[in-house]
């Protein structure tokens, strides 16, 4: 008789989901679902509010990459007020907001590997649950979870400067931003006390990376092949293909690296993507177009980024970059655990980036914004941290916006979410009985590895406490563990 597992809700990462495992007579792995069961609302939410507030109104999707919403609105707002798409405001303008956006990949990638991450690594999948959390790793740790605050702090430190605020700040307006860097916050970031400094910042980083590549050596098999499977990658690039986690055009490569979106204009989006809706989620499904709903699918974020894109413009991330594709031949990258590698990679080159945008003398004066003939609907996109994120409105005579559609990264990611947590169910569950807490915590580490932020993919409701159920098909309870 067909048993079925539920996890309820998912920890570790923001907002709440749910995971049913099926499994047959025979101890298979029958079926896999990641459910998430927010409701969203923000699509609604925003029509027939004014347009230049959604800048600001979209960051209430969410707490921990709320720049993330706050750019790409921004970024959609430019080309209706006529501004460009990405490299068409004043050089203040867009430095301004790069700043800001490297500023939120440094401090969410290090919120992720060092709060969310590290317990995993440190103390094992199947570890104790008592001391597997950030309180363990602070109490074992002391050095790394510091490490992990203060670079945490720096990036948000980055984003007070841009912003205004530290979490839902008002920096990026329609056409550009609404101030320049001081001088103290310049020479405060460049020349700060140590720790918080940029070329404090940047050793770091490269030693976060070594910290993974060892733990990697040591862990080979597991890092390589759990929830490792084929699929196509999506993300921006620059127009000569390097990594560019602002602006750029879209490409996707296929599981062997062939390019099968080749550069096009993201205003276009909607030719090349379509998103299919399932009666077990409320999150729905992307795919391409031209691929159809079962062969469509895609992954985006980190590993995606360093599978589409050819080169990293910053020195120290490309020599990582150069290591980290010579470990696939040059191939496309397969591994979800390959992800937090991808994510360290982007972590340096974030810092890189952030020190040389510091020294740039356009963020201190010239002109702020930019304004144009006006239009009624505009497209914003960004690499957010967890992945490429899609802003689009529409607006009408009376400058209201009338339709607005909000593809974020961990709806892009959705499918390959249920990928992870398939494999990951086939690897630690076929033929077991009892639940135990590793299995949970492996079903989760495999959702995990894809920092998932299902309130932005939905609207955070309620709370749910974490309880899975071991039952068999006539309902009947065989095992029951609660946290």
């Amino acid at each position: 008789m067909e048993k079925k597992i539920t996890i309820e809700p998912v920890t570790r990462v923001e907002g709440h989901g749910k995971v049913t495992i099926y499994i047959d007579d025979e101890g298979n792995i029958s079926q896999s679902r990641l459910h998430i069961v927010e409701f969203r609302g923000f699509e609604r939410f925003v029509q027939g509010r004014p347009y230049w507030e959604a800048p600001v109104l979209v960051q209430r999707l969410c707490g921990i990459c709320p720049v993330s919403h706050h750019l790409a609105a921004a970024k959609a707002l430019d080309v209706i007020v006529g501004a460009g798409t990405g490299d068409g405001l004043t050089p203040t303008g867009e430095k301004m907001r790069r700043l800001m956006h490297y500023g939120q990949m440094f401090q969410s990638h290090a919120l992720h590997f060092f709060h969310l991450v590290s317990p995993d690594l440190l103390f094992g999948v199947d570890g104790d649950p008592i001391v597997r959390n950030i309180i363990g790793v602070a109490k074992k740790y002391p050095e790394l979870a510091v490490q992990g605050v203060m670079m945490r702090k720096f990036g948000q430190e980055i984003i007070r400067a841009t912003a205004g605020k530290k979490i839902h700040g008002t920096g990026a307006i329609p056409g550009g931003i609404n101030k320049h860097l001081t001088q103290e916050e310049k020479e405060s970031f460049l020349k700060g006390a140590d720790p918080l400094n940029a070329d404090k910042m940047i050793s770091w980083s490269v030693d976060a990376l070594q910290f993974l590549k060892d733990y990697h050596k040591d862990n080979k098999d597991f890092i390589d092949n759990f929830a490792a499977f084929p699929s196509s990658h999506l993300s921006l690039v620059r127009k000569d293909g390097a990594l560019d986690l602002y602006h750029g055009v879209l490409r996707a490569v296929d599981a062997d690296g062939k390019k099968i979106l080749n550069d096009v204009d993201y205003q276009d989006y909607l030719n090349y993507i379509n998103e299919e809706v399932r009666d077990w989620s409320y999150m729905k499904f992307p795919f391409l177009t031209e691929y159809g709903k079962k062969d469509g699918w895609y992954r985006v974020g980190p590993l995606a980024r360093l599978n589409t894109c050819e080169f990293i413009p910053t020195p120290l991330a490309q020599k990582e970059f150069e290591i980290y594709k010579a470990y696939t031949n040059g191939k496309p990258n397969h591994s979800s655990m390959h992800m937090h590698w991808a994510r360290l990679i982007e972590l340096l080159h974030s810092a890189e980036v952030i020190k040389d945008l510091l020294n740039d003398p356009d963020l201190m004066s010239g002109e702020l914004t930019v304004k144009g003939e006006k239009r009624n609907e505009g497209v914003g996109l960004i690499e957010a941290p967890r992945g490429t994120l899609f802003h689009h409105y529409r607006i009408n005579e009376h400058d209201q916006i009338s339709m607005a559609n909000l593809i974020v990264s961990t709806t892009n990611n959705n499918q390959p979410m249920n990928e992870a947590v398939n494999h990951a169910a086939k690897q630690f569950m076929t033929g077991q009985k009892v639940i135990t807490e590793g299995m949970m915590n492996a079903v989760e580490v495999a959702i995990r590895a894809y920092d998932p932020c299902l309130s932005c993919a939905t609207h955070a409701l309620g709370q749910m406490p974490l309880e899975i159920v071991l039952k068999d098909s006539s309902d009947k309870e065989l095992d029951r563990k609660r946290r």
